[in-house]
């Protein structure tokens, strides 16, 4: 029956444009290619800019059986020139079409398709025409058009040589692939499902993100910082909550978008896993610890407090903004999933979705630490407070000394200096702890500490916490295995002998490239699938993926079937190149990142971001092996 009506339908409708009846170009594209200059192996995009009049639309690529003809490129000569992955299209229309009595997806409007094109690695230099067509149907919901075949042909100059550089060029998302061009993402999903959509999801994103390690090092950070607030009572504690959440929502909203659009997609990661960054944020934090053990007072300087009473407010309000700026850096280190893809899509152009996507996640986000904030100011003010508060005080102070250690660490790493490294950042967090431990029994007393006629049971296992985890930890420097959360925040351990990072024990007989070409050429001559790790030197959920996840039985046992590929986008060789990398071929900038390639590049599966559940991991290599081998199959 759909036979029959399709060729009725179509014989009945093609002639229509020639008898005047509405105009005949319905829909206008125009052609084009990215680039004339091309080498062997390399790869181009093909793209149409398509406006359809109103009332008309035509099909997606996703149809499937007899019906009307799906949009498609189609190439003359696929032995010079081949398709690589799918025809990308925004997100189409789902509906049941009444004329072939099938559900389609179409798209009406303006859109931009595009198609990837891999250039056969044994073409003779000089020109070659690259000839084909873009196929569609037009059709309105009661009648259609034949079926138009839009020629196009482009004269390409081949050179010589092997490809210039591995990361010159890869195919890219269409403009708007973090908002509408990820077929089947529940980010896209929840755009087309409206506003309320979108923000639950944007919100849930911000939830998610609470769980992450990343987060951690904020907690003490915040807690030492607003207990100093609440015993200066410059601010009302309501207030200085409130005005620190505030400046989280704002600062990690104007500023990721402002950064995405000034220095792109991973401006955010780059001025976070900046080395001169770390530093800063790594005094910041001596800075803070030193004042919490009582070593001075920070204040205005005298003369400026002498100016006038109103100073020292503002004094609190500044420091504020600058917790709120560095809760912000310190979260940028670890984009997750949601934030890289608004992120691209902000760094090409389109603002209203990142920026309303971004406001809710980050409000989200700043919630549990305006309660955080209000917590200790209060505590301060209660009566007798004094001491066991500067005890609080003290153990916050270890706690950021530990975490100027892990940012001295990222700098460490980015510029490869080799002395901060795995080993030393352990020792010294085994030390930091062993001493909170002693410290609470009163075995260490400072300037502004009471002398201890007795310990409280409280006290006396928060003591012996800190000493179990400090001894732990210092099991850890003769080699014995330590938890995974912790192994998180250290620098990953590096292999002396080819300066690679070991990953863990299961996998220290693994070879990992760290360049594209190389993985890519071994894939090609072993005929195995690519396994794609996009992290960072800075990435605290990268380690703990690391940590937690790899080093499990079932997914190492995996990725041994794999060509092993790691990109650095933080630092590094080329990590610049490797960044746009990432963002023009997968379309985020989101770390860590997990994609699976096929030995021609061509993607397969993704996974993109952190988990916790190592066999929803170990689904995902399984998928990939197996589309992998059906391919081959067929």
């Amino acid at each position: 029956m759909n036979r029959i009506k399709f060729l009725l339908l179509v014989s009945a409708t093609a002639a229509i444009p020639l008898m005047g009846q509405f105009p005949a170009d319905v829909v206008r594209s125009v052609i084009s290619i990215d680039r004339t200059d091309v080498r062997p192996g390399e790869q181009v995009i093909l793209q149409a800019d398509i406006n359809i009049e109103p009332g008309w639309h035509i099909y997606s690529s996703d149809i499937s059986g007899l019906g009307p003809v799906p949009s498609h490129f189609e190439l003359d000569d696929s032995t010079k020139v081949s398709a690589v992955g799918p025809f990308q299209e925004p997100a189409s229309k789902r509906v049941w079409d009444k004329g072939f009595e099938i559900e389609v997806g179409w798209h009406s409007g303006n859109l931009k398709v595009r198609q990837a094109l891999a250039l056969a690695g044994d073409l003779p230099a000089g020109p070659m025409l690259l000839e084909g067509h873009l196929a569609y149907m037009a059709c309105t919901e009661t009648m259609c058009l034949s079926p138009t075949y839009q020629r196009f042909s482009f004269q390409l100059q081949v050179g010589e040589g092997p490809i210039r550089d591995a990361y010159a060029f890869r195919p890219a998302k269409p403009a708007l692939s973090a908002i509408t061009g990820l077929e089947g993402t529940e980010l896209q999903r929840a755009v087309l499902e409206g506003l309320w959509s979108f923000l639950l999801l944007s919100m849930g994103m911000g939830l998610v993100a609470l769980l992450t390690p990343c987060v951690f090092p904020m907690i003490p950070i915040t807690v030492s910082f607003f207990l100093k607030q609440g015993e200066s009572g410059e601010i009302p504690p309501l207030k200085a909550a409130g005005l620190y959440g505030i400046g989280i929502v704002v600062i990690y909203s104007l500023l990721g978008v402002l950064l995405a659009l000034t220095l792109g997609a991973t401006g955010a990661n780059q001025l976070a896993s900046s080395p001169w960054i770390n530093l800063f944020l790594a005094g910041l934090f001596v800075y803070f610890a030193l004042s919490l053990f009582g070593m001075y007072e920070i204040q205005l300087p005298s003369r400026l407090r002498q100016f006038s009473l109103a100073q020292e407010a503002r004094a609190g309000l500044l420091g504020i903004f600058f917790m709120a700026l560095t809760f912000t850096l310190t979260s940028f280190t670890c984009t997750i999933p949601f934030v890289g893809l608004l992120l691209v899509a902000a760094s090409q152009g389109h603002y209203l979705w990142p920026a309303i996507g971004m406001i809710a996640y980050s409000i989200t986000f700043a919630l549990p630490f305006f309660l955080l904030a209000l917590f200790p100011q209060y505590l301060a003010r209660l009566p007798k407070s004094g001491g066991w508060m500067n005890s609080v005080k003290v153990v916050m102070g270890f706690l950021e000394l530990a975490a100027a250690f892990k940012f001295i660490s990222n700098s460490d790493l980015v510029w490869g200096w080799g002395f901060f490294n795995h080993q030393l950042v352990l020792a010294s967090w085994t030390v930091l702890l062993l001493l909170t431990g002693f410290y609470l029994l009163g075995k260490i007393q400072l300037p502004h500490d009471s002398e201890l006629d007795r310990i409280s049971v409280s006290r006396l296992l928060s003591s012996g916490a800190f000493l179990i985890l400090g001894l732990l930890l210092g099991a850890g420097l003769a080699g014995q295995k330590i938890p995974g959360l912790v192994e998180a925040y250290l620098p990953p351990r590096v292999s002396e002998e080819d300066a690679g990072v070991v990953l863990g024990n299961q996998l220290e007989n693994l070879h990992w490239f760290e360049e594209y070409d190389e993985a890519l050429a071994q894939a090609k001559s072993l005929n195995l699938p690519i396994f794609l790790d996009v992290t960072g030197y800075t990435c605290t959920n990268c380690r703990w993926m690391e940590a937690n996840i790899f080093t499990k039985q079932a997914v190492a046992e995996r990725l041994r079937q794999f060509v092993l590929l790691r990109l650095y986008t933080d630092g590094g060789d080329n990590f610049r190149e490797k960044q746009r990398f990432v963002v023009e071929r997968f379309g985020t900038a989101a770390l860590p990142f997990y994609a699976i390639l096929a030995p021609d590049g061509s993607e397969i599966v993704r996974f993109p971001g952190m988990t916790t559940d190592h066999q929803e991991f170990t689904a995902f290599l399984d998928k990939g092996m197996r589309s992998f081998l059906q391919a081959i199959g067929d």
